[in-house]
């Protein structure tokens, strides 16, 4: 978690910046809820720090979506709607699909080596009851795969999305057994095995969905409003 000490020793020019990364590890963490207020003040004490780069990091939180300004209340933690659950799922497959597409012609041996070794490890870490979940090592398959896509692009909007699905995870309290993590991930390491473009976009896209088609059975949001927007 980034503290004041960091505050104190980053430059005008990234303190902002800072700030974001800091507030978005606290929505992550459950520190920040949604429809919970920012107070300026209060961050500005417990940081040490103005109030304008926290002003300037609200105004680009909001224009990430992560926050809304609302008049006489000021900047909340945005809520999510179905209609928000299936935009970020299916932005999410489309982009996946294409980083995968481009990975399978840019994989090296070593590359699938790696990945196959990381798996192998991951399945070591299923047996550790210190460890509660498998996310992280899930999160790292598909950030490499956008990696080996090449495409700067895609990386840059992985790391746009991959927070908004932290986010929409936690607040729904969804989490995938280490079981889950570690049987539904093979398959995206043998896509990619298989040297096949068209099929390795296709397993990823019906990868992506089913996480979305689970939150029909979660009962959070109306069943109805979430099983009318498909893509699939």
């Amino acid at each position: 978690m980034l503290g004041s000490t960091d505050m104190k020793a980053a430059d005008k020019h990234s303190l902002s910046t800072t700030i974001v990364a800091l507030i978005k590890q606290k929505i992550v963490a459950g520190e920040l809820n949604p429809g919970d207020r920012i107070v300026e003040t209060r961050l500005a004490r417990e940081l040490e720090i103005s109030q304008t780069p926290i002003r300037e990091a609200i105004r680009q939180l909001a224009g990430e979506g992560v926050v809304i300004i609302v008049p006489n209340k000021g900047p909340l933690v945005r809520t999510f709607s179905a209609m928000d659950i299936f935009e970020i799922y299916s932005y999410r497959a489309v982009l996946e699909g294409m980083a995968i597409r481009l990975a399978v012609q840019n994989a090296s041996i070593n590359d699938i080596r790696h990945l196959e070794q990381f798996y192998e490890e991951m399945k070591k870490r299923l047996l550790d009851d210190s460890i509660p979940s498998l996310q992280q090592d899930s999160g790292y398959i598909h950030h490499y795969i956008f990696k080996l896509s090449k495409h700067s692009v895609l990386l840059n909007m992985f790391e746009f999305i991959s927070f908004r699905v932290q986010l929409v995870n936690r607040i729904v309290g969804k989490k995938f057994s280490k079981e889950r993590e570690v049987s539904e991930h093979w398959e995206l390491i043998e896509a990619l095995k298989q040297g096949d473009p068209d099929h390795a976009e296709q397993v990823m896209r019906e990868h992506i969905h089913r996480s979305y088609r689970e939150f029909v059975d979660i009962g959070m949001f109306d069943r109805t409003e979430l099983a009318q927007n498909e893509w699939i």
